[in-house]
């Protein structure tokens, strides 16, 4: 009879094994977070001192700027973008040139990447945060002449203010491009430098002229980095705007 009821007892297992189970239902409940809810004070205790730590590392001046600086102050190069741009060629240079021992020929960023304006008074750790809060690091492209026109055929297409520095891009009045120069010449059939962000190395913007790069070194340097880097440097920042890119008149 033992045997009987263990067999039974097996015969029932086995059985509930071979069914598949199946979800009936779903509970959940929702939580409001809002600020009635009661703070922790042992948290508070615990957190603060690094809450005040950030707030102080955010806070701290680092240069100034007479003027307002926002993207949409002119059509074709702006002063904040002209800043960002010969930034990237002043701090992210000497990087590149010791690591390879060449030179960087030009810098193009996006300016959908500006992501804020930079207000009049003390510039702060904050500020870079503001205007770069992404974690994009600095790429520096080999590209051929022909990439390097292609790159100057976007610009002059787009007609948007992209921050670059080393080269000078015209358009005539009818918006076609007129002359390009990198550095105050023509452009050549040879390999240029151009240093630009890992996002646009990828084709990001559209800008897949990068994607036919011959070399691409990363500096392991954020942009956001650079530009603190670049703020400590300086006393007072007040980038103009200039002829890198503009359009003629009739």
């Amino acid at each position: 009879m033992k045997r009987f009821y263990i067999l039974l007892l097996v015969l029932a297992l086995t059985s509930c094994a071979d069914k598949p189970q199946k979800l009936k239902q779903v509970e959940g409940k929702q939580i409001q977070i809002s600020d009635s809810i009661e703070k922790s004070k042992e948290l508070e205790d615990f957190i603060t001192p690094y809450r005040e730590r950030v707030a102080e590392e955010m806070e701290g001046v680092l240069a100034y700027t007479p003027k307002a600086m926002s993207k949409t102050d002119y059509k074709l190069n702006t002063p904040i973008g002209n800043m960002m741009a010969d930034a990237v060629m002043e701090m992210a240079g000497p990087v590149f040139k010791k690591r390879t021992g060449k030179f960087i020929d030009l810098v193009i960023l996006n300016y959908g990447g500006i992501r804020s304006g930079i207000n009049a008074g003390d510039i702060t750790t904050r500020t870079a945060y503001d205007i770069m809060p992404f974690e994009n690091e600095v790429a520096v492209a080999e590209l051929a002449s022909d990439e390097l026109k292609a790159m100057v055929e976007y610009l002059a297409k787009s007609k948007v203010a992209h921050p670059i520095a080393g080269l000078q891009v015209i358009v005539d009045a009818e918006g076609n491009l007129s002359e390009a120069k990198v550095n105050g010449e023509q452009i050549q059939k040879k390999t240029y430098y151009v240093a630009t962000s890992d996002y646009l190395i990828k084709g990001g913007d559209r800008m897949e002229f990068f994607l036919r790069a011959q070399n691409v070194e990363t500096l392991d340097y954020k942009l956001r980095n650079l530009f603190i880097d670049y703020f400590k440097k300086k006393d007072t920042i007040a980038p103009m705007r200039d002829e890198r890119f503009s359009q003629l008149k009739n």
